[in-house]
Formats: C-alpha cells, structure tokens, sequence
C-alpha cells in the first residue's frame, strides 16, 4: 500500500512546525558555524506574512517549508526541511510546488532561496526543481557559506 502525503498550510505558531524547525536549526548548526546559521524568530510580526507548510506521511511529520514576499514580484522559499528517515520520497518536490503555485497565486513572478554549500543535496533538489545559482541578495550578501538561487514562476497551464 502507497503511503498517503499530505501537505497542509499551518500558521506559524503551529507546534509542529515549531519542532520541525527546531530540527533544521540543529541540523544546519551541524553543518555552519552559529554566525552563519539564519534562524526564524517567531516573535518577528513580519514571520505573520509567511505563509508555512508542514508535510504529513501517513499522519507522521515529515517536512516543513515556507515562502515569504520579499517585494511585490519576489517572494523567498524558508525554513525548508524534510526529516532524514523520510527523504528520498518526492516530498521536497511536492512541498517546492505547492509553495511555488501559492506564490504564483499571490502574483510573484519569482522566488529565490538561500541554501548553503555544505547542502549538496539541497542545492542538487533545487536544481531538478528549475532553480538558478544567483548573487547572494538580502541578510545573505555577506554570508561565506550563502548560495542563493531563484526561479521565474511561469503562469499556471
């Protein structure tokens, strides 16, 4: 029997999400130094304007992901994560589309991201995803580690 994905639109003081993310955080804090590490906080009143998604496998939490508007024709993919035991399953790839359909709902005509380059995993997904390498843009300019990338949403067939 085909596991059942799910992905629902959660608000942003969802406890699942919460400890989603507080699993990227460790993860990426594996992986960077702490300075390079671009934590949410979610006091912020501007994180209200993302719009989160937490990815269920059979009922179990197996991803989360973001976008939020970075101007009027740009939104930013964020806090993107999908747990190690559930990776390799096509849930990035899902969670990537429906983020971008709800951006391309919300009349952005691109959507960047930052990842970093000890994620060749991430940065190889972005690319089968339609991603393009860009300069680094943003809290990301001067970051060592930062590798940014960004897709045109063409409207929907």
């Amino acid at each position: 029997m085909e596991a059942l994905l799910e992905i629902k639109q959660v608000s942003h003081t969802d406890a699942v999400l919460h400890g989603l993310i507080a699993r990227l955080d460790e993860d990426l804090l594996s992986r960077y130094p702490s300075d390079q590490v671009h934590v949410i906080d979610f006091n912020d009143p501007g994180v209200a304007q993302a719009t989160f998604v937490v990815a269920y496998m059979d009922g179990t939490p197996a991803g989360c992901g973001a976008v939020r508007p970075l101007d009027a024709e740009c939104t930013e993919l964020k806090r993107f994560y999908v747990d190690p035991a559930y990776r390799n399953r096509g849930i990035a790839s899902r969670m990537i589309g429906t983020l971008e359909d709800h951006a391309r709902r919300g009349g952005f005509r691109f959507i960047r991201l930052e990842t970093g380059w000890e994620q060749p995993e991430a940065i190889a997904l972005y690319i089968k995803c339609g991603y393009k390498h860009i300069d680094r843009f943003g809290e990301y300019v001067d970051c060592p580690s930062s590798v940014c990338m960004e897709k045109e949403l063409l409207p929907a067939p």
